[in-house]
Parts: structure tokens; sequence; C-alpha cells
């Protein structure tokens, strides 16, 4: 923390005007914080926190430089000193160290929902383990908790699986591009000396298409025309009704909750998405029919449910699992819902009792706006790529739309306490290690103050000057995160107002 609070080289000039003297005189005279006193406490001793009081913290620090945080779990304390952090600069002659304008002060914060998180697609294209480790470094400045791995797709599987060693070997688009298994493990450490819990999806039964390259006779529907079997190319899903497929499903699973269960008590399964026509192609099944398949999909999502019970993990999966197979499930299952408002997705998983986690596309996607992935056939005059080629969920979700997104309007305040919070969602089709940084940041600093503080909100000048510090502290440490305002904007404060 000396490091981070000593080491910034934060100069903040271009939120002053040209020629402003916006930092103390060197020769004034200086008090120094010579020390910060951290206390834990438990959290009844903490204030009136209504929600997630472990997370919550106070700090102090007092006109004759007295500096102190009070905390209820370490938790807290990684929050209070990131906070901490945040209120120094550095000053512009470089031997005068960091000081802060805001002393004294007394700072009481906690959040507001306690699943405060990023989805991040990592098998589309290619992301690498240290480009998850630098995301998780931002995560932990905006007080982001839990990072949400959707590790495989049905274009690649990058994540090796020992007991199972073709699924990468001949999974992923190529031998570099595999993640290890002590890089999963480092990156999930890194996430825990962070504060941030980091779990992994592996979507099923769809999306499973690259488990065919090593596993044909599990799936079906694979090396065939995609349009009429998928979403997107290429089509391919678990057989349902195959005796070879549930062994398959426990190996997988035994090896890899095994491994990640000792830093994350959660498993995402997936779930969505499932194209019935694919089972016509199913030689263990043959129908399309929804009546058909619905038991047979409810066997198959019970079986991932029982073994990752034996890895005593909190189970979470996509909406349509409930909405559109109705399946019965736990009462301790997780519920994510993605779909957009006007669907009502999060109030019917809610009217059924369901703990849910919200994000809404309308909102939350940050790939959409970045035009489609799909070219169009010239020879096709009914195709429906064509100007001005936008994707399913344009337009571009600027920062501005993600921080006025309120997920629990009209949700009565009965079922609120179900909500356990959201995450905001980077699909990886035009994503991958070059531009990955710029895609996050800063929109996702938005959505961590949204899920940090009382949705609903309003974003006003404040919320800008706030997001631009922000995206100057993640430039500092080495995150690529894109522009947030003009800086004549920033210089001239009231400037930019209408």
């Amino acid at each position: 923390m000396k490091h981070t609070v000593l080491g910034s080289s934060f100069v903040p000039r271009k939120f002053y005007p040209r020629g402003a003297h916006f930092e103390p005189a060197l020769e004034d005279e200086k008090l120094y914080i010579e020390r910060l006193l951290i206390e834990e406490y438990s959290p009844t001793d903490m204030g009136n926190f209504e929600l997630q009081e472990t997370e919550a913290y106070t700090i102090k620090v007092s006109k004759d430089g007295h500096a102190s945080i009070k905390i209820a779990s370490p938790l807290g304390g990684l929050h209070a000193l990131e906070t901490f952090a945040q209120l120094f600069f550095a000053h512009s002659s470089t031997s005068s160290g960091s000081y802060t304008p805001y002393a004294p002060l007394v700072i009481k914060d906690g959040p507001t929902f306690e699943h405060r998180g990023l989805n991040l697609d990592i098998a589309r294209n290619w992301v690498s383990p240290a480009d998850v480790m630098r995301t998780i470094e931002a995560m932990a400045a905006s007080k982001l908790n839990k990072l949400h791995l959707h590790a495989t797709d049905a274009q690649s599987w990058p994540i090796e699986i020992p007991a199972l060693p073709d699924l990468a070997m001949k999974g992923t688009y190529s031998q570099e591009q595999i993640w290890r298994t002590e890089d999963l493990e480092a990156v999930q450490l890194h996430g825990a000396y962070y504060g941030v819990e980091v779990f992994i999806e592996i979507d099923l039964p769809g999306h499973t298409t690259s488990i065919g390259n090593a596993y044909p006779h599990l799936v079906t529907a694979k090396d065939v025309p995609w349009p009429e079997y998928a979403l997107e190319p290429p089509s391919g899903q678990l057989r349902l009704n195959s005796s070879e497929v549930p062994p398959f499903i426990e190996s997988l699973l035994q090896d890899l909750l095994t491994r990640t269960s000792r830093y994350s008590s959660l498993f995402h399964l997936g779930g969505d998405e499932l194209n019935l026509n694919a089972y016509l192609l199913d030689p263990t099944v043959k129908s399309s029919s929804h009546q058909v398949l619905q038991p047979l999909v409810q066997a198959f999502i019970s079986h991932v449910i029982s073994v990752a019970a034996t890895h005593s993990l909190t189970v979470i999966m996509w909406e349509e699992i409930v909405l559109d197979w109705n399946l019965t499930l736990p009462s301790n299952v997780v519920i994510q819902t993605w779909r957009g408002s006007e669907d009502n997705a999060l109030g019917t998983i809610l009217n059924r009792g369901y703990k849910t986690i919200f994000g809404s596309n309308t909102h939350w996607y940050l790939d959409c706006g970045h035009g489609y992935f799909v070219d169009p056939e010239l020879s096709n005059p009914d195709s429906p790529i064509k100007p001005p080629y936008e994707d399913y969920c344009s337009p571009y979700k600027n920062w501005r739309h993600i921080y006025a997104y309120d997920p629990v309007v009209g949700i009565p305040q009965s079922q609120r306490y179900l909500i356990l919070g959201g995450e905001v969602h980077l699909w990886g089709e035009l994503t991958d290690t070059v531009n990955l940084d710029g895609m996050l940041w800063p929109r996702v600093s938005a959505a961590a103050e949204v899920l940090w503080s009382n949705p609903g909100k309003k974003p006003d000048e404040g919320t800008t000057r706030r997001l631009a510090d922000m995206r100057e502290r993640l430039l500092m440490r080495g995150v690529g995160a894109g522009v947030v305002q003009m800086e004549w904007c920033l210089r001239y404060s009231g400037g930019c107002r209408l």
C-alpha cells in the first residue's frame, strides 16, 4: 500500500484550467501521515450498514494527520486500502511525493450488492492469463469481487483438463492457446490476493461443439450447415440420451472442480441457447419436440448439479433453464438473467423464488454495437447482413447508458433480498488480447459503481469526473482504458453541460 500511494504518478492537471495552481505549494508547511492504523471489528460494531456488512469499512484522517481504518473483514480491508490510495495524487515536482487535498475526512462505506461481477469470454478469441490478471487488478480498483470466466464454447476449448487431455489438445485453436492447469490456478490465486473470486463457466449442454473435436461420438449436429442448428458457427451440442455422456461429464467436472473449488464456491454450468433442431440429428433422440426434450434436459442438468454438489459448490445457470425449460431445481441454485428488461426475466425468476444475478443485454453487454462477425453472402439477395451492418444488440452501450441501468426498478422490496447482484458482460466474438482493455474500461467501472452504490442514479458531471479520475488511475496501472471525456470539459468544470 505504501508503494501504491507514494508511487502514484497521477498528476491531475487535466482536471484544472491551464495555468491553474491546483497543488500544495512546495514552501507550505507540510503535515505527514506517518502511519495507518487498521483495526478489525465485528460487523455490529461498524455502525448501521444495511447490506454486506462484512465488506464495510470506515476511513478517518484527522487534522493532525492521524489515519485509521476500521474493517469488518479482510475484504473490507482491501476495499478500504484501495479507497485510501485513491485519495492521493502525485505532485508535479517529482521529488515531493504524494498528497491528498481531502483531509481531514471521514468515509463510511459498504456495498449494496454482494455479487459484483464481470463475465469475460476467453473462448471465442484468445485472451491470455496475463490479460486476465491485469483485468483482476483493475476490477479490484473498482471494488468488483467476482470474475466469471466463460471458459469454453462451440468455437474453442482452451482449458486443459488432465483427465481428458484431448479436449484442449484438439479443441483449442492452437497449442499456444491453451490455459494450462497452472495458468488457471495462478489466475484464481491472483484473484484471491485482490479480493476477486474467479469462477468458471463450462456451458452445457449447448455451446459444446469443441468437445466434438476430441470426442465426436458425444456431439450431435456437428459438421452440418450451422444456421438451422445453432445461433453461431459451428453447430454441435452434447447428445442428451447417450449413455457415454454422463461418465464424460463426471470425468470432466471431477477433474476441473476439484481444482477450482479450492478458490471459489461457485460453478456456472451455462444452460443457455439450446437448439432444438440439433436433436433431430441426435441418434439417441431423433426429435426436436420440446415435450420430448424437456425430461432429457432435466436429467442432464440434474446430473451436472449433483456432481457440483459433491464439491459443495453453488451452481449458477442462465435464465433459459427456468424460463424456457421450466426445470425442477434445488432451491440453492442461482439464476442469471440476461435478456432485455421488456422480457421481465428478472421479475419472473424472482416470482419463482430463486436467487438471481442481473445484467441485461439492453444495458450491460459491452460487445454490442461493434457489428456482426458474420459476413454477407453476396449471392443471397435475402442475406440478413446488410447496411448498416448492425449486430443483434446494437447500439453501443456507452458508459452513461451503463451507469443509468436500474435493474431493480419495479421489483417489490419483499423480493429484493433474492437479488445477489449483477454482472456486466463481454462476449468475445470481436475481442482478443489486443483490444481487451478498451472494450472493458472504463465502462466496467461505471457498472461497478451501480453495483457498489444504490442503482437508479442518473449520470451527471460529477459522475463524469469520478470516472475520468478512475480512468487516469487505471492508465497508471498499465490498463489501456478508453477516454471518458474530452480534456477541455475536464479542465473547465461546468463548460460541457446542457
